[in-house]
């Protein structure tokens, strides 16, 4: 399939932008447990139907796959979308959350847009056309030194994988804490990759990999410069055991703790379990 990227990134900002509407003007009023402290609202169920339904409309021959009502992603090319990401902080009116919304190609997103609509941010990037956040260019920060870094870590795990997910973290959280300039820990893989895209942190860890939660941001911070990766220092694809994301001169000492702290669990580097 042959993909005309610009036409496709102005269908998804056209869609991103209805689903921010649907955003701002419905209300969680119905939460649905789907998991252990995980949820689910109407308001995420609202924006994939409609996006769903959109996209579908406009673009026939492309497959379509939603965090919360499944698709298709054995297909040459598919849409993937977080309706929410960062859930738990919209039920609570923490305005870290947003949509996220991903063109994945042969295994690889080619295109992303991430609003933030409370924080009054749209982020979007196409493969060879540059990442924006609001219209204007951004790019990865130009830190090179880990005592100058904002660095945030994804948040902790629930669920069965969580013990051994969360002592993982902690010991990552340990070792930035004696070497980073500042440690966050935002609530949203959406927030964090678009904050490396824009510069405004210098690194992102993730121990874990779910494609809607991740897809979009590592198409825009791609495009920004950032370097997207997994454990080993490999380039970020599905398979890959974690997400991070670093400014290019920061990658090397990100990786120093990375193999410190994951060393003999399944976040090692070389290390190919599910993903969390």
């Amino acid at each position: 399939m042959s993909l005309d990227l610009p036409v496709l990134l102005d269908l998804a900002r056209s869609v991103t932008d209805q689903s921010e509407q649907q955003l701002r003007e419905l209300t969680p009023g119905q939460i649905t447990v789907k998991g252990d402290r995980d949820m689910v609202t109407n308001v995420d169920l609202a924006i994939e139907r409609q996006a769903r339904e959109l996209l579908l409309r406009h673009a026939p021959a492309i497959g379509f796959f939603g965090e919360e009502e499944g698709g298709a992603t054995d297909v040459e090319t598919y849409w993937i979308i977080d309706p929410i990401d960062g859930t738990a902080n919209f039920i609570r009116n923490v305005p870290l959350c947003g949509i996220s919304l991903a063109l994945v190609h042969q295994g690889v997103p080619v295109l992303g847009v991430i609003h933030l609509p409370l924080l009054h941010r749209r982020y979007w990037a196409a493969h060879g056309l540059g990442a924006f956040r609001d219209g204007r260019p951004i790019r990865a920060s130009a830190t090179r030194a880990l005592r100058e870094a904002m660095i945030a870590i994804g948040d902790y795990g629930t669920g069965p994988e969580a013990p051994e997910r969360n002592r993982v973290a902690l010991a990552i959280q340990a070792h930035l804490a004696e070497r980073a300039q500042r440690v966050r820990m935002f609530g949203s893989a959406a927030v964090d990759l678009a904050l490396v895209a824009d510069g405004s942190i210098d690194a992102c860890i993730t121990l874990g990999n779910h494609d809607w939660d991740m897809a979009a941001g590592v198409a825009i911070a791609r495009e920004a410069g950032a370097v997207v990766m997994d454990t080993d220092g490999s380039p970020h694809t599905p398979a890959s055991a974690t997400t991070t994301a670093t400014a290019p001169d920061l990658r090397d000492a990100v990786l120093d703790i990375l193999h410190t702290t994951t060393a003999g669990t399944r976040y090692a580097a070389g290390e190919r379990s599910p993903a969390c």
